[in-house]
């Protein structure tokens, strides 16, 4: 007997990867439209979990408007004898794999960015009601990790109640990342893969180190760590350092065997620490996204949360779209937060102080870990909006990255004689045309190899000459 047999709709690997277009959906949960949304695991004791139950906080599936967007929190509480706190974000990241095994519906992104999407098909059948999504995940975390005991969901539409519950796991998310923020790469042995996103990206495998999260922002070393062995088989895996093969760069000879492997050999090098040459691949769940400025020899840093156009021009969607599916393109390099908090954070192109814009929401949220010297030379959209803007911003504030540029040669005008008359030897031709089309009376006559003789060659000056006006 199947575990899915009172669900409305199929479930299962097949649908991961699923896109849901806008025109096809009946409602979308979290997105770019909606400020509070969230993903929460949380470790509980046994007594405090009442197995199997699934609550809804707010409007169920049914009750929302076709076509409409509404804020979504979820929270997992889970129980076991083995069970940590260290394995909470482990088990909150399994929350978008699962999700997309079922038909219709679409789970993208992770923790305080989730973007989900129920198509109108699956509504139709039947799948109006967070309890069928709740009971998929409950029985999938359970059969894929036998250590969860007991599991209770908890979903959350109600606006006033997300607001409450979203600080709550901001402050958590933070509790976590600052755990792992002491422990450096040349400490360690072990890197961490994890291949979730192949669904959406099949060449992309992220390499998780201390000091470079994933690029989702969800898992840190620790947590590659923990699931790694809890789930040796599962997505995310141990791999081994091997020989450091560039240290500026970030290579590893480990590293690029498993990377080769995973992505069926389409990735064969990746550099950690760099945008450039064989730089990390990305997947779609990144948070932001560093992008190269040529104009400057700078970067920018976009997030996903950002509305409105970068200092290039363009969004973050074009901006993700150029660098997504898995795939390595010199000058984009999909990113997580925390990983801007890092030593390592672009270090082979010159670390912060090759960064020369990025929104203000950004550059609050990590203020304290870009140089003192450099904060205040780093401009956001309330200081420029174009990158001739940029340039002077940059000299006016002293930004080091000015020191790289090269003056600019200084045009020197050319004096050019009004009119130049020049004899033609007799026979020699002024010019040779494959093909002449002259259009006259209707026709087009085509003159093929034509070849054009004149006595005399003038050639005169147009500067300052008015367009239509004879010369006299």
């Amino acid at each position: 007997m199947s575990m899915f047999e009172d669900i409305p709709v199929d479930v299962g690997i097949i649908y991961e990867g699923e896109r849901i277009r806008r025109k096809n959906m009946h409602i979308e949960l979290g997105g770019p439209k909606q400020e509070h949304k969230f993903e929460l695991t949380r470790v509980r004791k046994p007594e405090e979990i009442e197995d199997g139950k699934i609550s809804v906080i707010g409007p169920d599936i049914k009750d929302m408007s076709e076509g409409s967007s509404y804020p979504l929190g979820i929270v997992i509480e889970v129980s076991g004898e083995k069970l940590e706190p260290e394995l909470e974000g482990v088990i909150e990241r399994r929350i978008h794999e699962y999700s997309n095994f079922i038909e219709g519906f679409m789970h993208l992104n992770q923790r305080y960015d989730i973007w989900l999407r129920l198509d109108k098909k699956s509504f139709q059948k039947g799948l109006n009601s967070f309890e069928y999504i709740g009971k998929v995940l409950q029985r999938l975390f359970k059969s894929e990790l036998p250590i969860i005991e007991k599991i209770q969901i908890i979903f959350i539409t109600n606006p006033e109640k997300i607001k409450e519950h979203w600080k709550e796991a901001l402050d958590i998310y933070e509790a976590r990342d600052a755990r792992a923020r002491g422990l450096k790469d040349q400490e360690v042995d072990k890197f961490y893969g994890c291949t979730l996103c192949q669904s959406f990206a099949p060449t992309h495998v992220c390499v998780i180190t201390p000091q470079r999260y994933s690029n989702c922002g969800s898992i840190s070393w620790f947590d590659g760590r923990a699931s790694a062995r809890i789930d040796p088989k599962g997505p995310i895996f141990e791999i081994d350092k091997g020989e450091l093969i560039d240290a500026e760069k970030g290579e590893f000879s480990g590293v690029n065997e498993v990377v080769k492997q995973k992505s069926l050999g389409e990735v064969t090098k990746v550099w950690l620490y760099t945008s450039f040459g064989y730089p990390h691949t990305s997947c779609g769940c990144f948070e932001g996204t560093a992008f190269y400025i040529p104009e400057v020899d700078g970067f920018g840093l976009v997030h996903r949360g950002f509305k409105e156009v970068t200092i290039n021009g363009l969004p973050f969607s074009t901006i993700a779209d150029s660098t997504a599916g898995g795939r390595q393109v010199d000058g984009f390099h999909g990113i997580s937060i925390e990983y801007m908090r890092s030593p390592k954070f672009l270090k082979a192109d010159g670390g912060w102080n090759r960064v020369v814009w990025m929104p203000a929401s950004v550059k609050e949220r990590v203020m304290e870990f870009i140089p003192k010297e450099i904060v205040d030379k780093i401009a956001t959209e309330s200081d420029v909006k174009t990158t001739d803007e940029l340039k002077t911003f940059l000299k006016n504030s002293g930004h080091p990255i000015v020191e790289t540029w090269k003056e600019e040669p200084v045009a020197v005008e050319e004096a050019v004689p009004t009119e130049l008359e020049r004899e033609i030897p007799s026979g020699m031709p002024v010019a040779t045309i494959p093909t002449l089309p002259i259009t006259t009376g209707g026709y087009k006559i085509i003159l093929k190899d034509a070849k054009i003789y004149a006595k005399k060659v003038i050639i005169r000056s147009m500067k300052g000459e008015k367009i239509g006006e004879k010369r006299k």
